[in-house]
């Protein structure tokens, strides 16, 4: 992997990770509200997960486990 490719990578990890993070805060304000909604909520739960694969992904392209 090119030191470019591996640049980009990262800084778009670092974005994933935080729109991860900020889903969090997002999820924990809305169960904390009353009569919260509760089709918004699975949808930041779904959004959530999916963040967290393409994150396992990216992380696995930046450093791939090489079975010897």
């Amino acid at each position: 992997m090119m030191a470019d490719e591996e640049r980009e990578l990262r800084a778009l990890l670092e974005r994933l990770r935080q729109e991860h993070r900020d889903l969090d805060v997002a999820i924990e304000a809305l169960q904390e509200m009353p009569g919260s909604d509760q089709l918004q909520l699975a949808r930041f739960k779904k959004r959530k997960l999916m963040l967290k694969d393409r994150i396992g992904f990216i992380e696995d392209q930046i450093c791939p486990d090489i079975i010897a």
